[in-house]
């Protein structure tokens, strides 16, 4: 079983996820099959058909989050250090071409969202930087082509 990386916060949001699902979504689509069941003939019954539909769903979402916690290895960022970037780290670029400056913590898979600057540990980005210090220069190659950023600073927040 393949253990994946992710932060303390990104554990919990799984965990406030996962409880949602089991006490407020799942009864309620209980609850919606059982007022369908009583429209009669449920070969034909819409209603009771996408409650089911939406059942499905929801257990399958509660099976993927439970994976997920059972190969979770939770990592606390707070108790990382050093120079060198790896999981976790909060690194400030340059973009070489643009001299745009971005900052990106480098976190799970299921946590990544680039509006919050937290890119996922398997993005081209994170892959390029990781095991690189302050002052490196890294070329990433994206979508639009390669690019050549300047790191320049590495934080553990």
């Amino acid at each position: 079983m393949e253990k994946v990386p992710m932060t303390g916060e990104g554990y919990k949001a799984l965990d406030d996820e996962l409880k949602r699902l089991k006490t407020i979504e799942r009864p309620a689509v209980i609850a919606a099959i059982g007022e369908a069941r009583l429209h009669g003939d449920l070969s034909e019954n819409a209603e009771y058909h996408a409650a089911k539909d939406r059942q499905g769903w929801i257990e399958g979402q509660i099976a993927e989050i439970e994976d997920k916690m059972a190969r979770a290895q939770v990592i606390d960022v707070s108790k990382l250090s050093g120079s060198q970037i790896k999981f976790g780290a909060t690194v400030s670029v340059i973009d070489e071409d643009t001299e745009e400056a971005a900052r990106y913590q480098i976190v799970g898979e299921h946590e990544a969202d680039v509006k919050r600057g937290r890119v996922s540990i398997t993005s081209p980005i994170a892959r390029a930087i990781i095991g690189k210090e302050t002052g490196d220069v890294v070329e990433v190659i994206t979508p639009s082509g390669a690019k050549a950023y300047e790191i320049t600073k590495v934080e553990w927040v």
